[in-house]
């Protein structure tokens, strides 16, 4: 995703100094109103709004995982919580080789990856007089082609123009200015001014947040991560909803070669910008999966082989205080997914295994692999652990019982725990 560029046309004034608090985050003390006109970057809350007596608590959740996808840029943002928006506002940029308007558009284009955010809007925050905030929608309006609308609002009923007045004014002095269409239902450019308690924002456009939840609110998960198109895409809807996902990944090495740890890494790379800071484990699986054979397993072998993995995870989730599993399962989609296998593997651990696609067919899953931009990873060749050893036929109607059996013969308990403390840990974010 490329960052965010938006055209300006005034002068930008540096930010001021930080000298109050206010809801629970650092509030900045507003310049002299002839001196402001600032780039910044407005956030509107999505569900986060609906929240009770736990909002705050969402809100300084989100406010921290903000300033965790910035951290990298070595730009200074200070975060600045309102009525069910917040403003993001850049400082000291010029350490890090930005402009003011740079930095805001890197920060802007971060935004669309956090969680918990409905829209992202890319403004200039101007003082909070009829003049500023006319003479600023003018100029943004400037290089744009086509027809245009206006839409204001006033979230201050104290400002002396009200929002249908801002609008004609602000609409009358366009078309003196630049002589654009005008045109309200369908315009080619559309004007936003959102009077706020102190002062004004303008912009042109915003862009669709991720929604959700912030990342950490719902706890820990561990995702069973294949390689394929499925769970990563499983991943991406349990960390909208809220959870802090790790990754293992199960190898067929020393049976195969590294590439579906390279498709891993790289997936878990990409997930990363959801959340940040992720974790991604890989377990050597190719000997157990050689063990497992030797018992007997037969048409039994793909289902016996996921409880091991799932009986892995959970040993590897109570060192991590993960709450739940995570894997890409849809119901029916092949054969070890049918309901009576999915019973049979919900059987081998007592932590909840969370399926978030499986009411989704293919075409619905690929949609959102290409949407958050894993599916060209996941379509990358590799030689999948789950396609070794497989037997001609797999069983559809799994036995709980039979396959204890087989994880008697193996003692899969300690053979989970073994693969569990060799699993090599890798960082994938950004570095």
């Amino acid at each position: 995703m490329q960052p965010l560029r938006m055209r300006w046309q005034t002068d930008v004034m540096p930010a001021p100094p930080v000298t109050s608090a206010a809801a629970g985050s650092v509030a900045p003390v507003l310049p002299a109103p002839h001196a402001l006109h600032e780039p910044c970057v407005l956030l509107k809350l999505g569900e986060i709004v609906l929240k009770g007596r736990n909002r705050q608590q969402f809100e300084r959740l989100l406010h921290d995982n903000i300033r965790r996808a910035v951290r990298d840029l070595g730009i200074e943002v200070r975060v600045w919580q309102r009525e069910g928006v917040i403003v993001l506002r850049v400082a000291n940029a010029e350490r890090g080789g930005y402009t003011d308007e740079t930095a805001a558009d890197l920060v802007g284009d971060r935004m669309r990856n956090v969680m918990g955010l409905a829209r992202v809007c890319r403004a200039v925050r101007v003082a909070k007089e009829p003049e500023a905030a006319i003479g600023a929608a003018v100029a943004l309006a400037a290089g744009h082609e086509g027809s245009f609308a206006v839409r204001a609002r006033r979230r201050d009923k104290r400002f002396p123009l009200t929002s249908a007045e801002l609008a004609v004014e602000i609409g009358a002095r366009i078309q003196r200015e630049y002589g654009y269409p005008v045109d309200l239902t369908a315009p080619d450019t559309t004007v936003f001014l959102e009077v706020d308690q102190r002062e004004v924002f303008v912009f042109t456009q915003g862009w669709p947040g991720q929604g959700g939840l912030p990342v950490g609110m719902s706890g820990r998960a561990l995702v069973l991560m294949s390689g394929g198109i499925d769970s990563p895409v499983a991943a991406y809807r349990m960390i909208r909803r809220g959870l802090r996902c790790s990754f293992v990944h199960f190898s067929g090495m020393p049976l195969t070669g590294p590439e579906s740890v390279y498709k891993a890494y790289g997936l878990a790379r990409q997930l990363d910008r959801f959340q940040s800071d992720s974790r991604l484990f890989v377990v050597p699986f190719g000997n157990a999966q050689r063990r497992l054979a030797s018992t007997g397993a037969g048409r039994l072998q793909i289902v016996a082989q996921r409880r091991l993995m799932l009986k892995t995870g959970a040993a590897m989730a109570r060192k991590l205080r993960a709450a739940a599993l995570v894997t890409g399962d849809s119901l029916g989609q092949v054969s070890s997914q049918t309901l009576a296998n999915i019973t049979a593997l919900d059987d081998a651990v007592s932590l909840p295994i969370l399926r978030p696609l499986i009411g989704l067919d293919k075409a619905e899953i690929i949609g959102e692999a290409r949407r958050i931009a894993t599916l060209d990873i996941s379509e990358l060749p590799d030689e999948d652990c789950c396609s070794l050893l497989t037997p001609r036929q797999v069983e559809t109607k799994a036995r709980i019982a039979d396959l204890r059996r087989i994880e008697a013969r193996l003692d899969a308990d300690d053979l989970a725990e073994e693969l569990a403390a060799i699993a090599q840990e890798h960082t994938p974010g950004r570095s």
